[in-house]
């Protein structure tokens, strides 16, 4: 081989090497050798290989392999070829030191080309170089993913209420979880999530927790701490308004500061405010002030959820691999929150989860096809999930008339119909006042937009546009869960209920 042409074959390989690594290396190789070209494990398994045509010769790598061994082992050489009838294997083992480095394997016509062996002593050093970094980006890949996976598993027992345990798993990874906290979503755009990821972190010197969404593929979920105005640094953005505006093409929601034990209730709220973000030229927004349902249902609420949920909560498998009471429990949070998405957040198929949801009805005399079942539900274990103290008091006590969807539904028209409850919906309901006719059709409608789209007489579209104009009024998220239309049936009802009553 002439200088010039080893010169630029060397060059060649090293741009290989940077921009396409050990595959770009080997589809050249296979053109050059007009054969096939690969990397061998010393058990004779192929790790990655090239051909020139489909039809290309596939050596028998484990007999190749097994010569060059003895090569090696006998000899003491630093490469091998061998003859297999119209064709000739050549080699190299990427590493003189280690026996156990992969070897590069070369299929070629007989007679070798002038040359091809100095190419291929010459590969070996780059080739060597890409296989050691690649696999090492494989070992960052492992490792970032039981991170991620890790505080995936740390959001999960957050949002379903099992602090204890999610503090002593988080014990592991860092930073320490802040309490209270703000939950923030960020909403990213096409692939830029892992990017974005690191702005927040920049932005607020790793102190948040950052969990790539299970459920949106496009959403990072931060667990910041909620600092106290007297806290914050002089001149310092918020961390939210600072990746919003690094950012060009993200939208950030944030909730107000909660408790960690309630970063469920976080979550809602910054998915809310992230629905009304969209609609922003900041691509930014906060969590408007209003009071969770739970809050208000007072003792009477309490005494309700529970007689609700007993059935479900003190349930007992039949099998030992049946889900139990508080699996059940977190199957129903997760689905009132995440609808169908609730498979990727469960991580269950999709026949387990409907599985679940019958049995969850059944147990509760509930048809959990109805929004009405459905928003009874999604009270109740928010009820269960709030602090007991934190219900307002009221004087009369709730009477348990029965089981059944009927008695739910009586025990809930009584909550529903308090004083501090119809405060609560009138504050819900007051940006939507004497235009609730969409609102209360595509309720009515079971949350469906085909049937309020003809109970309305308009096209589909056109109720979501109207829908997306209620989500910027409302501040909340309505087409994407979770969704608030619990609450606004819940609000509805509420207003109904007291209209009936004069």
């Amino acid at each position: 081989m002439r200088a010039r042409e080893r010169a630029d074959d060397l060059l060649l390989m090293h741009r290989l090497a940077r921009t396409g690594g050990t595959a770009e290396l080997l589809r050249w190789l296979a053109g050059r050798a007009a054969g096939w070209a690969g990397i061998v494990g010393t058990d004779g398994t192929v790790l990655q290989a090239a051909a020139r045509t489909a039809r290309a010769v596939v050596p028998d790598v484990a007999a190749l392999v097994a010569e060059v061994a003895s090569a090696l082992t006998e000899r003491g050489a630093q490469a091998d070829s061998l003859d297999t009838g119209a064709h000739t294997a050549l080699l190299f083992p990427l590493s003189a030191d280690d026996r156990a480095a992969p070897v590069l394997a070369v299929v070629t016509p007989r007679p070798v080309a002038a040359g091809l062996a100095t190419l291929l002593a010459d590969v070996v050093l780059p080739l060597s170089v890409c296989q050691q970094a690649e696999t090492l980006e494989r070992k960052r890949r492992r490792v970032d993913l039981a991170e991620s996976r890790g505080r995936e598993a740390v959001l999960h027992l957050l949002m379903t209420g099992q602090l204890s345990i999610a503090q002593q798993v988080a014990g592991a990874l860092r930073p320490r979880l802040p309490d209270p906290v703000r939950v923030c979503v960020v909403e990213c755009s096409g692939d830029g999530r892992d990017e974005v990821a690191r702005v927040c972190a920049d932005a607020d010197g790793g102190r948040s927790w950052i969990v790539r969404c299970p459920v949106y593929a496009r959403h990072l979920i931060l667990v910041m701490p909620a600092r106290m105005p007297e806290e914050a640094e002089p001149g310092a953005a918020p961390t939210d308004e600072t990746v919003a505006a690094r950012v060009g093409d993200c939208t950030v929601g944030v909730s107000e500061p909660v408790p960690l034990a309630d970063t469920a209730t976080g979550y809602r709220q910054a998915f809310h405010a992230l629905a009304v973000a969209r609609e922003l030229p900041s691509r930014h927004a906060r969590f408007g002030v209003s009071p969770d349902p739970a809050l208000v249902v007072g003792p009477a609420g309490r005494q309700w959820a529970n007689d609700l949920l007993t059935p479900l909560l003190t349930h007992v498998p039949r099998r030992a691999q049946d889900p139990a009471a508080q699996e059940l429990a977190a199957t129903a949070a997760s689905w009132l929150a995440f609808s169908s998405h609730a498979t990727d957040h469960l991580k269950v198929h999709r026949n387990t989860l409907a599985a679940r949801l019958r049995l969850i009805g059944e147990l509760l005399g509930l048809d959990l096809h109805r929004l009405a079942d459905q928003a009874a539900l999604d009270l109740a274990l928010r009820v269960r999930a709030a602090p007991a103290p934190a219900c307002t008091p009221e004087p009369a006590p709730y009477a348990p008339t029965g089981s059944g969807a009927p008695d739910v539904a009586r025990g809930l028209d009584e909550i529903l119909r308090r004083p501090a409850v119809r405060h609560w919906a009138d504050q819900q309901l007051a940006p939507v006042l004497g235009s609730e006719e969409t609102l209360r059709t595509w309720l009515r409608c079971e949350g469906r937009l085909g049937p309020a789209a003809a109970e309305l007489g308009i096209s589909v579209p056109g109720v979501r546009k109207r829908l997306t104009r209620l989500e910027t009024v409302l501040r909340r998220s309505l087409l994407r869960p979770p969704s608030a239309r619990y609450d606004l049936w819940l609000a509805l009802r509420s207003r109904d209920l007291a209209a009936e009553g004069g």
